[in-house]
């Protein structure tokens, strides 16, 4: 923990808000445009001494380095056959006592125009709530927000979250889509718990 600290502070970041006391919940980080926000990420992790699993693409997690990667909670994911990722997390989130799943919802660093829903589903499914998470590159701030419970209706909670997102946060804000002008007008604004 003490290094994660340190790390934090060598590197110019600061947290603002805190996790919440819960066993269990899916952590999503955005914005999610640069190679930069890993290390910045595995720091927070540390810091806060979060013992959170993750997705990955497959492909890193090959040789010494994938045990690494994989002893700090790593998940490996081959994206040309996503079947049972879903279900696998799920199965293990209800056997452990406690479970955080981090993950990034645009699931690239590319620009994108649409979230993948695996980290709804998977809070749906399991029973647990969203804790949204921000980077902001532009104040090196890292804001955790209180979690979210997830009503069912992706339609209308996926855009609610993406709306605590800026393009202004973002590593490239250019690679990051911004809602603010295109979401529906009967978005509720109040379901944090």
């Amino acid at each position: 923990m003490w290094l994660g600290r340190l790390a934090m502070r060598l590197i110019g970041w600061k947290f603002e808000g805190a996790l919440p006391a819960m066993p269990r919940y899916v952590l999503i980080v955005a914005p999610h445009t640069s190679n930069w926000d890993f290390p910045v990420g595995l720091a927070a992790k540390f810091a806060l001494g979060l013992k959170a699993k993750w997705l990955g693409k497959h492909t890193i997690f090959r040789g010494p380095p994938g045990w690494i990667l994989r002893a700090i909670g790593g998940i490996p994911v081959d994206r040309s056959r996503p079947d049972g990722t879903v279900e696998g997390v799920l199965a293990e989130m209800q056997t452990a006592r406690t479970f955080v799943l981090a993950l990034s919802p645009e699931g690239t660093r590319k620009r994108t125009t649409h979230w993948k829903t695996g980290f709804y589903r998977i809070a749906v499914a399991g029973g647990v709530p969203i804790v949204p998470v921000w980077f902001d590159w532009s104040t090196r701030t890292i804001g955790l927000l209180p979690p979210f419970r997830p009503t069912g209706d992706a339609s209308q909670d996926i855009p609610w979250i993406r709306a605590l997102y800026r393009k202004e946060m973002a590593r490239h804000p250019e690679y990051f889509e911004d809602i603010h002008d295109t979401l529906p007008p009967a978005v509720d604004r109040g379901r944090t718990q």
